[in-house]
């Protein structure tokens, strides 16, 4: 399958790609080029119409991981040019994105989102369709928010979407020595480290979902590192992507 990495060439772009190539045809529409020199790379904006068309041409799904000014649900702190950016790439470029893509007969995708659209103070998370999307901070907001966009796509344009609540991706060294020695932050909360691999194979496990003959709709994922399932239940994306955090085991090698 050729699949379109929309803002492939970010930290969570940058740390799939090596697995997803593996498996499928890779092409990245990003201002920044691609850092493996195998992958297509389109030049342009997500928010530029034209660049996005060309970028579409030929390709059989996407994954949407454009994010700037990210922040976690815990905080209201904003500002003018987090708002901005947030409300450019996670509501408008999301929408402009999805409509050209329908358009030129492109329906089926992921949508990364992330665990922050939730606020992340509560003990634990039953469900995803049990959780608010009660985000104190812009960024988790406007996440939210694009959501309810893939949702109106898959409802009113046959879309056949599914979000990914991403949280704490790391690249292999990084995941396993936080969780060697696992730290809570001064209020107490603490963010699960998603391992690049276990974070892929979500991505593989999502785009397989939404090819047919599936039907179209929008679901949305927990994908946490929490493999226990000590404050989140995982078993919506075991059911329905066959997704279980694995690399936990790599810590008794």
């Amino acid at each position: 399958m050729k699949l379109l990495l929309v803002g492939g060439a970010g930290h969570v772009g940058q740390l799939i790609t090596p697995y997803l190539k593996a498996r499928h045809t890779l092409r990245v529409l990003d201002l920044a080029a691609s850092t493996d020199p195998e992958v297509e790379h389109v030049a342009g904006s997500v928010l530029d119409p034209e660049a996005i068309r060309q970028a579409l041409q030929g390709v059989d799904g996407f994954i949407w991981l454009a994010m700037r000014s990210a922040q976690g649900g815990m905080v209201t702190d904003q500002d003018i040019e987090t708002i901005i950016n947030n409300y450019d790439l996670n509501t408008k470029a999301l929408h402009l994105f999805l409509y050209l893509a329908q358009e030129a007969g492109v329906k089926r995708g992921v949508y990364t989102s992330s665990m922050s659209v939730h606020y992340r103070g509560r003990p634990n998370y039953p469900g995803e369709d049990q959780v608010p999307l009660d985000s104190p901070s812009v960024y988790g907001l406007s996440k939210g928010l694009g959501e309810e966009i893939c949702a109106y796509f898959a409802h009113w344009f046959g879309m056949n979407i599914i979000g990914l609540r991403i949280s704490g991706p790391r690249k292999r060294a990084d995941y396993l020595a936080q969780r060697r020695n696992p730290q809570r932050a001064g209020d107490g909360s603490y963010v699960y480290p998603l391992d690049e691999e276990d974070m892929a194979n979500a991505y593989l496990g999502a785009i397989e979902a939404v090819t047919p003959p599936s039907a179209g709709g929008f679901e949305a994922l927990f994908i946490v590192g929490d493999e226990t399932g000590e404050e989140h239940d995982l078993s919506k994306a075991a059911r329905l992507i066959g997704w279980q955090p694995r690399s936990h085991r790599l810590l008794t090698q």
